[in-house]
């Protein structure tokens, strides 16, 4: 008899189904992680509307998780059953010309969890016993859901070098702009200043460490922001909406000299207008930054463990799975949920 479990998976765009799938069982170097807690992202939300690529579907959903080791495969060491993780969900050949330099998202073989393959929106996951990290003492289950977006922040602000005593706008109070916040905090900023149209998120912002919130839907924001940064512009703008009109006006408002983190996911096939004579006379910086990596997920760890930065401040919805479809689809046009968590443990 097949053992079943419940998944929530993407059959095409739009059309997401909580199905009954096979529990898989891991093969050589893998484990089987039966998941506690699963997040949804804007990633998701793309993926699901199909702008953003997915190519193997139908997909199980969930590249936010944590859960406990339930089955381990042939060949793996050092990982046992019981051992509560979260897995790095970025599975690449190790051994290629970007592995080799620490830049694994580039591997022309890399397939991510949920991304690409099989993630945590489900019972159970497969993950090799390589991307799996073991939780210290001082870390829940349902606060380790939220290392793998805390990994991502960590390694847009290292691109962007924030530094003691700077200004920082973020563009968009959501999750990731909220994480931003804090890390930016962390990394020695002086003023972060918050743009988000949503008061609940403004409110929160500031309670996170936001020093000015401004609704860009009830003032202008290039003709306020001056006033915040004696005339000059904020040194470092972290976009972190995904639109093209919020990259644009990243664009415009940072100082000359200053540097911008392109940290959100726009769509795929969306164009913006930037003027290379912007970049070349104002001599602006812009990164990228797409996923996180190596070193940033026991950093995440670690910040968490510690209690510098907390998940349950931010996470304010944790509905089962059975409404997991449900959620995604609200999520779409409500702004009033700031981050919605999956709880899969009442099995």
């Amino acid at each position: 008899m097949t053992l079943t479990m419940k998944a929530v998976r993407l059959h095409g765009p739009g059309d997401l189904r909580l199905d009954d799938v096979p529990v898989p069982f891991p093969g050589h170097g893998e484990v089987r992680i039966a998941v506690w807690r699963s997040g949804i992202c804007g990633t998701d939300l793309h993926i699901a509307k199909g702008t953003f690529p997915a190519p193997n579907l139908p997909l199980t959903l969930g590249h936010e998780f944590s859960g406990v080791v339930d089955a381990v495969g042939p060949g793996v060491d050092g990982i046992h059953e019981g051992a509560q993780v979260v897995a790095d969900i970025n599975v690449s050949c190790g051994h290629c010309y970007y592995c080799t330099r620490g830049q694994k998202l580039f591997c022309p073989a890399v397939a991510q969890l949920g991304v690409h393959r099989a993630g945590g929106l489900a019972e159970y996951v497969l993950a090799p016993a390589t991307n799996i990290h073991v939780l210290p003492n001082g870390i829940d289950l349902d606060a380790a859901a939220y290392v793998e977006p805390l990994a991502c922040a960590i390694h847009g602000q290292d691109r962007i070098g924030i530094n003691v005593g700077e200004t920082v706008l973020v563009i968009g109070g959501g999750p990731m702009g909220l994480a931003h916040i804090v890390l930016a905090r962390l990394n020695g900023a002086s003023r972060v200043i918050v743009s988000e149209p949503d008061a609940t998120r403004r409110a929160l912002a500031a309670d996170l460490g936001a020093d000015d919130v401004i609704n860009p839907l009830a003032s202008d924001i290039e003709l306020s922001l001056p006033e915040l940064t004696s005339g000059v512009g904020p040194d470092v703008v972290i976009e972190a909406v995904g639109s093209v009109r919020t990259y644009e006006t990243a664009v415009a408002l940072v100082r000359r000299g200053g540097r911008i983190l392109a940290y959100g996911a726009a769509p795929q096939d969306a164009s913006m207008t930037l003027r290379p004579f912007d970049i070349y006379s104002k001599e602006l910086t812009i990164v990228g930054s797409y996923a996180g990596t190596y070193d940033t997920w026991p950093r995440a760890i670690a910040l968490i463990a510690q209690g510098r930065f907390a998940p349950a401040k931010i996470v304010d919805s944790i509905r089962p799975l059975s409404e997991a479809v449900d959620a995604i689809k609200a999520l779409e046009h409500d702004r009033s949920t700031i981050k919605v968590h999956i709880s899969i443990a009442d099995r």
